[in-house]
């Protein structure tokens, strides 16, 4: 029989337990590593900015310091070199980041820190300088004493003198700029740029400003000295993606472990079937045992039955087998222990006294270390001397169980008769009804179909019949439906019937009134 939704859902466990888990542990990671990155591009972002304020701070403390350095030198304009020589050199000396203090008269430089009083254009330093401006800066390859080193050249004018001024030549301490930027991680280089000149820092290379790289981290300008200063690196470093999807990878997996856990602890296999048994989704039903000479109610063999709450009633094939399978056959048996307890106290008002309690057990219970106790209590809570108790148990016991013989004596002991069902039907094997010590044999519906009609089974049947008369057995007829099946179940020995000819199983209440009404039929 094919297994119902619910019993197919976890036969699937396993498989569903683990794609779910590792959905979401894909989840989580995702989700990890979008939000952390998102998180350290947003304190990158800060870090970046921070960067670049404070490189402009040191850029503005730097020029303005050089400012208040020169500024006084302008007056120096109406002198001879030769009596401020001395002062322009000690302050080129003394003041960081000046290479050479540069006097301009007319457009001429006339007195310089270095080599004292000459006589140039200040267009062959550079002819782009805007002497029209209060203070301009520009960017150049050397100057005459140091070629091949760029440097920048400050001009600060004299208000009240067109065309004359100060020209600084500044060798600039970038080194503050490049231990800012060395300390955050993705920061790739820093450009100073004046008009169509730039300067990389990092390398301290001149280049055309067209030939920086086009997208900038960050950038600022110095308006009063049309400066502009670059930052470049990456918004998010690639160490930062490479760590966090590891870290997320991790975390996902230690994520899907504890998922792949929680589950398999909350919907272990079996779980549906323990839950069943605490919201009381199992209950009992019982199909009389006739008396074949008589046609009277000797007994009933009790049948578990569960109506899932979501999928309805699941076919008692279906889930004993899973039970075994996942093995809740044990706990199970013993929720049907304690259900028919309870039903006995009511059915015995109905039932004679010796009226037989069937009740099939399953050979993983028959070998558990706690069958035994299980039936003692069993049997302590079922009323006293009023029920015969009947074990049916399957040909597989045998096989599996090599000490079923001492078992079997156990229960003998204890007043509980031993009926092998479904005989024939599995590992047959007629040494079992002599080695083994049987009250009943059950023979299987599908043998009682086969009367009537001419089948391979007929044969085997009369064989079995044959063989449980010689036994001395009593024999029950399983799937009794039609009168000529009865007729010919007689005839041949049978002593017991069960079927749908007589009932169908039925709760304790219903059970009760087909008691009642077949009483009155016989008597």
């Amino acid at each position: 029989m094919p297994l119902t939704k619910v019993i197919k859902r976890h036969a699937a466990y396993p498989r569903r337990i683990a794609g779910f888990s590792a959905a979401a542990g894909l989840v989580f990671f995702l989700l990890f590593s979008a939000v952390t990155l998102f998180i350290i591009q947003q304190k990158r972002a800060e870090q970046h900015d921070r960067l670049a304020d404070a490189s402009k701070r040191y850029l503005q403390k730097t020029f303005g310091t050089l400012e208040k350095k020169l500024l006084p030198l302008l007056p120096y304009n109406n002198d001879s070199c030769e009596g401020i020589s001395n002062d322009l050199g000690a302050r080129a000396a003394f003041t960081n980041g000046i290479r050479t203090i540069l006097l301009v008269r007319r457009g001429d430089i006339w007195c310089s820190s270095a080599t004292g009083a000459l006589r140039i254009p200040v267009s062959n330093i550079s002819p782009s300088l805007a002497y029209s401006r209060s203070r301009d800066i520009r960017l150049v390859a050397g100057t005459p004493m140091v070629p091949d080193r760029p440097t920048f050249l400050l001009w600060l004018s004299r208000p009240d003198v067109p065309d004359e001024g100060i020209v600084t030549t500044l060798d600039l301490n970038i080194a503050p700029l490049l231990l800012l930027a060395a300390r955050q991680e993705g920061i790739t280089g820093q450009a100073l740029a004046v008009g169509d000149t730039a300067l990389r820092l990092w390398n301290n290379q001149l280049l055309a400003r067209s030939q920086l790289p086009a997208e900038s981290l960050r950038q600022f300008s110095l308006p009063a000295y049309g400066l502009t200063f670059y930052l470049y690196g990456e918004e998010l470093p690639t160490r930062d993606i490479v760590l966090t999807l590891l870290a997320g990878l991790l975390l996902a997996m230690l994520a899907a472990s504890g998922c792949w856990l929680f589950f398999l602890l909350r919907y272990r296999p079996g779980k549906e079937i323990s839950q069943a048994i605490k919201r009381n989704e199992f209950y009992v039903v019982y199909q009389p045992l006739i008396e074949a000479r008589t046609g009277r109610v000797c007994g009933v063999e009790a049948l578990l039955r569960w109506t899932h709450p979501v999928t309805g009633p699941i076919p008692p094939d279906a889930f004993i087998s899973y039970a075994e399978s996942q093995n809740m056959i044990v706990p199970l048996t013993r929720h049907l222990f304690a259900l028919v307890a309870r039903d006995a106290w009511l059915l015995r008002r109905y039932l004679p006294p010796g009226a037989t309690m069937g009740i099939n057990i399953a050979p993983a219970h028959l070998t558990d270390n706690g069958f035994r106790q299980d039936v003692t209590e069993w049997l302590a809570a079922m009323p006293q001397d009023h029920f015969a108790c009947v074990f049916e148990i399957t040909e597989r016991t045998m096989v599996s169980e090599q000490n079923a013989a001492e078992i079997f004596d156990w229960l003998h002991a204890r007043q509980i008769t031993i009926a092998i069902d479904d005989f024939g039907t599995g590992h047959s094997n007629l040494i079992y009804l002599e080695k083994f010590c049987f009250d009943y044999l059950k023979i299987d519906r599908g043998f009682v179909q086969s009367i009537g009609r001419e089948t391979i089974t007929s044969p085997v049947l009369d064989a079995v019949l044959n063989l449980a008369r010689k036994l001395q057995l009593k024999t029950v007829a399983e799937g009794v439906e039609t009168g000529e099946q009865a007729a010919w179940l007689l005839k041949r020995g049978v002593t017991h019937f069960q079927g749908y000819l007589f009932s169908r199983p039925l709760p304790p209440n219903e059970l009760i009134c087909y008691l009642q009404t077949r009483q009155a039929a016989l008597s």
